[in-house]
């Protein structure tokens, strides 16, 4: 479904990401690991376009999305909830949900229902400021404004971080139940390797802006995790 070939990546003149090649399969959920600073975060933001500059081919169907702005890889499918949710504080519930609208092709302005089924407690204070709401609740709304973009890929940047645990596990049911029942394609940055192992059917482990490892999430051992992931 969605493949990156030889991509290089770079914020001005730093040089990002190396020679990554990575297919993650429809239908799938696809984890991106391994420690703070390897990278993980620049391979969402490259997907999307939101780099310097990029070297080598991404392609999502056949197409090729590696010249094409930020908007259009967006009407194409891909969503993105970002590190830190980067929700608008001073917008309503509503207002930052329907945000993610913007990105349909249809010309649909509309909260799914999908996600009054998922986060009934937004539905319930769409008129409440983002800003109020706790970092749980915030995250819920990312993804419930990804969700408004009817994509058929979620990218979901640490979406645990920063989250009270009550809400923690919450979370982790709905990105489970977003790919296993309504059928969304997944690539998930996580460092919760327990999680990781319950949620994904993929990884691929990222060191200094390679891809070292990649297969079935079986085959994500604990001497992987040790070497390229411990402290």
């Amino acid at each position: 479904m969605l493949a990156f070939s030889h991509v290089d990546s770079f914020y001005d003149r730093s040089h990002i990401l190396h020679d990554v090649c990575l297919d993650v399969p429809e239908g799938k959920v696809t984890a991106v690991v391994g420690r703070n600073g390897t990278g993980k975060t620049t391979l969402l933001k490259t997907l999307m376009g939101l780099t310097d500059r990029m070297d080598g081919e991404i392609r999502l169907d056949e197409a090729d999305l590696g010249r094409q702005p930020t908007f259009r890889r967006a009407r194409s499918g891909i969503a993105y909830v970002p590190q830190g949710r980067e929700i608008i504080p001073d917008f309503t519930i509503r207002e930052n949900i329907l945000m993610g609208s913007f990105a349909r092709t249809d010309g649909k302005r509309e909260i799914p229902p999908l996600v009054a089924e998922l986060f009934p407690y937004l539905i319930q204070n769409l008129d409440r400021n983002g800003g109020v709401l706790s970092g749980g609740q915030q995250q819920q709304l990312a993804i419930a404004r990804a969700l408004a973009a009817e994509p058929k890929i979620i990218l979901l940047d640490e979406p645990n971080e920063g989250i009270q645990p009550s809400i923690v596990e919450e979370i982790e049911h709905v990105i489970i139940r977003l790919n296993r029942e309504v059928g969304l394609t997944v690539i998930l940055v996580e460092q919760n390797v327990t999680f990781v192992r319950q949620a994904a059917h993929r990884f691929a482990m990222m060191e200094k802006g390679r891809v070292v490892a990649s297969g079935e999430i079986e085959d994500l051992s604990d001497a992987l995790v040790h070497r390229h992931m411990a402290v």
